[in-house]
């Protein structure tokens, strides 16, 4: 793959229909909640394609709403997938329908290989094992959706160093709502997310001048919950105290109107998967170009 290849779902099966996170609220779901999760889906698309990404679509499925964030869907890098094995009942659906994808993708020579977790343990995809390009490391979460026997695992499959990062709360329930690296060394996040012990990782991995803190505002605002591409940021709408703090560090920021999907708990990150990350340090990979 010559360029970034994203994939994301069609969200014509999304709702608010049951509670696994404390942003979700079905009883408080409607028709316009659907019309502006259309819209924004498509808008996130669009900036993707803007940018010179392509991206692949998985249909809709009826009585599987989530489906619209394969983030959680599996763990991708140099061609290689290991599926995602979900901890709540409501999205343990999804995982034949991904693991189908998963084939059709190989089929295609979009990915080559498809290697499964050992029995007995939870995790939920690139939403808690986040690929660190600049860095060549996986940032992983662990808590309350993946196990921390998982992050080891996930160090013997790809052959790569893993960093266990513990969330402390329910409502950043997954890495990628409260943790990403950017391609300028800097890594955005919001503490209050983390363990005390996970906290202090971070800390000591990258120096304060790297470290962009989220306010508890910027946070629930779903904006750490971001795609990045060089120096391109594409999130949901930020508060502007943020724009200017992301501005000021050299990145270029696309917003879209992800609201309807911050009503399950997601946004940019969690509604795509990239597939073609590769692990191959960034001389290599523009001698191979």
């Amino acid at each position: 793959m010559d360029r970034p290849t994203f994939l994301m779902t069609d969200p014509a099966g999304f709702d608010v229909s049951y509670r696994i996170n404390p942003w979700m609220k079905p009883e408080a779901w409607g028709a316009a909640d659907a019309q502006a999760a259309r819209a924004g889906s498509d808008a996130l698309r669009r900036a993707l394609e803007g940018l010179g990404a392509k991206v692949e679509t998985v249909g809709a499925m009826k009585g599987l709403p989530d489906l619209v964030f394969p983030a959680n869907a599996g763990v991708v890098l140099d061609g290689r997938v290991v599926p995602a094995r979900f901890r709540h009942p409501e999205r343990q659906g999804e995982e034949p329908v991904f693991r189908a994808v998963f084939q059709r993708l190989k089929a295609r020579g979009i990915v080559r290989e498809i290697t499964d977790l050992p029995e007995g343990m939870f995790h939920e995809g690139a939403g808690d094992a986040i690929w660190d390009a600049g860095r060549r490391l996986f940032w992983c979460g662990h808590g309350p959706r993946s196990s921390r026997a998982a992050v080891s695992a996930l160090g013997r499959i790809f052959g790569k160093e893993t960093v266990a990062l513990e969330l402390a709360t329910e409502q950043f329930y997954h890495l990628d709502t409260c943790f990403c690296p950017l391609a300028g060394g800097h890594v955005l996040y919001f503490p209050d997310a983390f363990s005390a012990e996970a906290q202090t990782t971070i800390r000591a991995r990258i120096p304060a001048e790297l470290r962009i803190e989220a306010t508890p505002d910027e946070a629930a605002a779903f904006c750490v919950n971001a795609v990045n591409l060089d120096e391109h940021i594409v999130m949901a709408r930020a508060p502007e105290s943020l724009r200017r703090r992301l501005t000021a560090a050299g990145y270029r920021l696309t917003e879209v109107d992800l609201s309807a999907f911050i009503l399950s708990g997601g946004a940019a990150y969690c509604m795509t998967l990239r597939l073609d990350r590769s692990s191959a340090p960034a001389a290599q990979l523009h001698a191979a170009e």
